[in-house]
């Protein structure tokens, strides 16, 4: 895997926190979604955007996606030389580590760039222009094939993974949204709401849909409360069963029972998006 020529990496050096497992549930997800696509793929490049001061989440990204797609390579990339350098004795066969940012410092065109925990810390206006760069960078869509192109996964988990949110964009833009949790931590399903990607954090208030889409979670949640005798999971997949009335949910009961619920972009997007 050849880097691109030198040049100055776009991005901003993040916090680089990161912890093993952390990103468990958007990989499964990924591995679940997408596996597909990296299986058809003549050339399955997977870059892991941002992977912070350690090189876990890259070493965790190859293993999964490879129980989808044996064929998978993945590249670490990271603005800070530093953590490029600390990473690179963990290189091993489909798997190197870069620096870049967003423009991605490599030929070709990547079936997956999974950013996480990387737009955190930039401006909410930042965030359109940072998915159109990115999403110019994945492969391309081939109706021939059936292929809808590369995928790029953005979105915020907390420190250990137990509560994660994404937004999944294909080379034509968003998507969908996922919510992700360990069933057995949550209270209500707004608490995922401190886990919104940078694009919806902030419009969670009163007339937008996100706000909504949360808070007609949390009613349904309370419907639900008599299948918490059978166990949180049984609650969460009779709750989202609820929410398919209104809301464009795009999943079915498999992804339910990981804790999941994954909705149109369309729905959620910011007013005036």
């Amino acid at each position: 895997m050849t880097p691109r020529p030198a040049s100055a990496p776009v991005g901003t050096v993040t916090r680089g926190t990161t912890n093993p497992n952390r990103l468990r549930r958007m990989d499964r997800w990924i591995a679940a979604a997408h596996g597909a696509e990296l299986r058809r793929a003549a050339d399955p490049l997977a870059v892991d955007l941002g992977y912070g001061a350690a090189p876990w989440t890259a070493l965790e990204l190859l293993h999964r996606l490879r129980t989808a797609a044996p064929r998978t390579r993945v590249a670490g990339v990271e603005i800070d030389p530093a953590r490029v350098a600390s990473a690179r004795p963990y290189e091993r066969e489909g798997l190197v580590f870069l620096r870049g940012g967003f423009e991605i410092p490599m030929p070709g065109s990547p079936v997956l760039v999974r950013a996480a925990n990387v737009l955190r810390q930039y401006d909410e206006g930042a965030v359109a222009g940072v998915w159109r760069r990115l999403c110019a960078r994945l492969a391309p869509a081939d109706p021939a094939t059936g292929s809808r192109g590369g995928l790029l996964v953005e979105g915020t988990c907390d420190e250990i993974g137990r509560r994660h949110v994404w937004v999944a964009l294909g080379p034509e833009g968003p998507r969908t949204v996922t919510f992700a949790t360990r069933l057995g931590s949550l209270e209500r399903p707004s608490d995922l709401a401190e886990r919104l990607p940078k694009a919806l954090i902030h419009r969670n208030v009163p007339g937008e849909p996100v706000h909504a889409f949360l808070r007609d979670f949390d009613r349904a949640w309370a419907a639900a409360a008599p299948y918490a005798s059978y166990g949180a999971r049984q609650r969460w997949i009779r709750t989202v069963r609820n929410l398919t009335a209104d809301w464009p949910v795009t999943d079915g009961p498999a992804r339910w029972r990981q804790g999941e619920v994954t909705v149109r972009w369309g729905a959620l997007a910011p007013r005036g998006w």
